[in-house]
């Protein structure tokens, strides 16, 4: 198969999200693995990727400068070769800007007529002669602007940011979005030792260190695509964030119970759950969709786990045969995702402030259904993997004005004390934000049902 460039892998993963409405990750994979490019141009195309992506709208403002006719009307290829020439100019120093010019030039030559390449060579000269003078808005007069343009994100989003956590944080989460996220796996302790599988990952040239408050987990780098890697083949690890790690321990189950996972797709969840259990117990993985069922068998059978029953449901009507069958209930609500932008670079782009209170909705009508499988005396944990207040604490709380027989249970006990900054570990909940614990933004709650006489 004829090598590309990187550059080029780069704009066919934009082109595939633009015109294609591909999600970036699946869009990247599916390509690095077509043309197999060694493993820095791998590194550098998924940066050039991922960077023009996650700075989007602040590229399409600073071309729209030097444009005489907007962006969106220009072809597809030639728009997105304008993105990927911009992102290096403006944000990658180690390129230098004849380099991101030249190289922008031929890529014009292969996806455009001949009248293009001067077009877009002259562009992006123009860009790199005048671009760092164009000013801003002004943070005082407009914050919202300012940041949305700064920092790359939809002023609907800054603006509620703004709102709930002031000036400094939402700059400072906004910052953390356009990073890079941590690669994370969690150790597969039915058949390994943390301090085992960071050995045979060195053994692999993967350099592996211990995650901050996860015990199971692992952050790495240097590492190789996961088909074909022989740990990965054996069942020791998963990729997992070091957030998601901890709603299991938020839960903890204990060995020998009866849990339900309300919506468990892919499995990531349940299986650590059947690890803290020692993969003795019943846990059933409820998912409405059946091809992601499969998954979850899939990912039970490789880590060698036992306990799991792969369910088809939807967790707001469970069968009559769920009704108070479990001690424990998992219920890792769909959400708006505002947590993982870093990880999701097209996201932010993609998402709408009208389907936060859609989402809302999903998950009031989940919990009531998954706390009807919870016996007395049970434990549910609700999270979700974003930052709004109504999907996260507001949906707690409504839930808990609806049914005074739960009530939220100290997680202090349960969840390292590092985590806690604003001190509610000993009320039952916990909001971790990128910028704060270095992890993906996910919520999460503990809620006990009462004994009732």
């Amino acid at each position: 198969m004829a090598r590309i460039s990187a550059r080029e892998v780069a704009l066919k993963v934009l082109y595939a999200v633009d015109q294609e409405e591909a999600y970036a990750n699946l869009a990247l994979d599916r390509i690095l693995e077509h043309y197999r490019p060694g493993k820095l141009d791998r590194a550098f195309a998924t940066e050039l990727a991922y960077g023009v992506l996650r700075h989007l709208n602040t590229l399409d403002w600073l071309l729209g400068h030097f444009l005489r006719q907007p962006l969106a009307s220009q072809n597809p290829w030639i728009r997105n070769i304008l993105r990927l020439g911009a992102y290096q100019i403006m944000y990658m120093e180690r390129v230098p800007d004849a380099a991101a010019c030249n190289e922008s030039s031929e890529l014009a030559r292969r996806y455009g007529h001949p009248g293009v390449v001067g077009f877009v060579n002259g562009v992006l000269r123009n860009l790199a002669r005048r671009g760092r003078q164009i000013p801003f808005p002004d943070l005082n007069d407009d914050p919202v602007a300012y940041i949305s343009l700064r920092y790359s994100h939809p002023a609907w989003l800054v603006r509620r940011w703004f709102k709930e956590y002031g000036l400094e944080e939402t700059i400072a989460l906004c910052q953390a979005n356009n990073g890079p996220a941590p690669n994370t796996v969690r150790t597969n302790t039915l058949k390994v030792s943390r301090q085992e599988l960071m050995e045979r990952l060195r053994e692999e040239d993967v350099t592996a260190e211990p995650t901050s408050f996860a015990p199971e987990g692992l952050k790495i780098a240097g590492f190789p695509s996961l088909h074909g890697f022989a740990p990965f083949e054996e069942g020791l690890f998963l990729v997992q964030d070091e957030s998601s790690i901890l709603v299991g321990h938020a839960l903890s189950p204990f060995p020998g119970a009866r849990v339900l996972d309300a919506a468990a797709a892919p499995g990531t969840k349940t299986t650590h759950l059947a690890q803290l259990m020692g993969d003795r117990g019943e846990i059933t993985a409820l998912d409405i969709h059946p091809h992601k069922i499969k998954l979850i068998a899939v990912n039970c059978r490789r880590l060698g786990i036992t306990c799991v029953r792969p369910v088809e449901g939807d967790a707001r009507y469970p069968d009559q045969s769920m009704h108070q069958w479990a001690d424990f209930v998992l219920l890792d609500a769909p959400c708006s995702g505002l947590g993982v932008l870093r990880r999701r670079p097209d996201a932010r782009w993609r998402k709408a402030e009208d389907s936060i209170a859609e989402m809302a909705g999903l998950q009031k009508e989940m919990l009531e259904g998954a706390a009807c499988c919870l016996k007395p005396g049970g434990v549910l944990v609700y999270s979700t993997c974003t930052v709004t207040r109504e999907e996260n604490l507001g949906q707690v709380e409504d839930f808990l004005t609806r049914h005074p027989e739960f009530q939220l249970e100290d997680l202090s006990t349960l969840l390292p004390a590092g985590l806690d900054e604003q001190g509610t570990l000993s009320r039952g909940y916990i909001q971790l934000l990128p910028h704060r614990h270095g992890m993906d933004g996910f919520f999460m709650a503990r809620l006990r049902k009462r004994i009732t006489a």
